[in-house]
């Protein structure tokens, strides 16, 4: 009786550590947990991911193939329970910063993971810099975990496709070459790569733009990615160099032109404004006249004659010499 009832004390206390205190789990701040039952991940309802904003940037074409189940996940806290029939997985949520270049795969490629290289319109094999920031998307978890078998291997491989689609096509906005700006003997040049690193701006939006969707493809949102360099082949560097010492120079000589132009224009009207007011001081007194004159005639027939009378003798007057005309019998 004695055995007997220590194996049943010690089946009892392996069943209580086994499936009771081991049953036992916490979930971290940074952290959110699915459990699944018998391999089954918790649902909520019948809900999917196409009812949630996430789906919005996808294309029309994607959305049957994208369409994932929501599923119920666990909140930081604790302590919860589970079964030994189910299991927890558990995922950081945390915003997690990598190279652009780096290939989860294959981590020597891309120069160990520093430069990713890429070809421009004009067949130029440049090495692009920078860096993305990502996260695992909360409200896709089921593509993270059970969707996609690597999500930052299939993340970083849209992103790589996107990017070389982008600097492959991508042109500087047109601007008219009679701006006689530096502006418009810049894109006159036409060289990619200077393009490419006056853009890099637009080049980092549309990408953000263009990577929505990774969200509700494989449960993992890409917050922001930032090209910080765009390197040209060593053997182009000089090249390149000399043709932008050549712009600058030819952009300084414009601006120097632009300014003399712009002086000589402001000074021409500033002559015209001058002249036009000497002109103006000279008409107002005449105009004051006419008007007196014609005042004086509205008086009678003789009061013309008698202004002009007595205009002449106050000329008379302050004159110092007077020559008279004598008529000829």
């Amino acid at each position: 009786m004695t055995i007997l009832f220590g194996c049943g004390v010690g089946f009892v206390a392996w069943f209580l550590v086994r499936y009771l205190v081991a049953g036992m789990y916490t979930v971290d701040q940074n952290e959110r947990a699915v459990k699944t039952s018998f391999g089954r991940a918790e649902r909520v309802g019948n809900a999917t991911t196409l009812q949630d904003p996430i789906s919005e940037h996808l294309q029309p074409d994607e959305r049957e193939r994208y369409d994932y189940p929501q599923v119920r996940v666990i909140q930081p806290g604790g302590p919860y329970f589970k079964w030994p029939w189910e299991r927890v997985y558990k995922i950081s949520v945390a915003t997690q910063t990598v190279n652009m270049a780096f290939d989860p795969e294959n981590p020597d490629a891309n120069n160990q993971g520093t430069i990713l290289s890429a070809v421009t319109k004009d067949q130029l094999d440049t090495g692009l810099k920078g860096q993305i920031r990502y996260r695992v998307s909360e409200k896709n978890l089921y593509a993270y975990l059970f969707g996609v078998k690597r999500p930052i291997v299939h993340v970083m491989g849209y992103f790589v496709s996107v990017l070389r689609e982008r600097i492959a096509n991508f042109e500087a906005p047109a601007k008219s070459a009679s701006d006689g700006t530096p502006e418009a003997a810049s894109a006159a040049i036409g060289i990619s790569i200077n393009d490419l690193r006056k853009n890099l701006r637009d080049i980092n939006d549309h990408m953000d733009k263009e990577c929505a969707a990774s969200a509700a493809r494989y449960g993992i949102s890409l917050d922001a990615s930032l090209i910080t360099g765009i390197d040209p082949p060593p053997e182009v560097e000089s090249a390149l160099a000399a043709i932008n010492t050549a712009y600058n120079q030819v952009s300084s000589d414009i601006s120097l032109a632009q300014a003399s132009a712009d002086q000589k224009i402001v000074q021409s009207h500033r002559a015209v404004e001058i002249n036009t007011l000497n002109a103006q001081a000279e008409v107002e007194p005449l105009t004051a006249l006419a008007a007196q004159l014609r005042e004086l005639k509205k008086s009678g027939p003789e009061s013309l004659p008698t202004y002009v009378r007595n205009v002449r003798l106050k000329l008379f007057s302050e004159a110092r010499r007077v020559i008279l005309e004598v008529g000829r019998e």
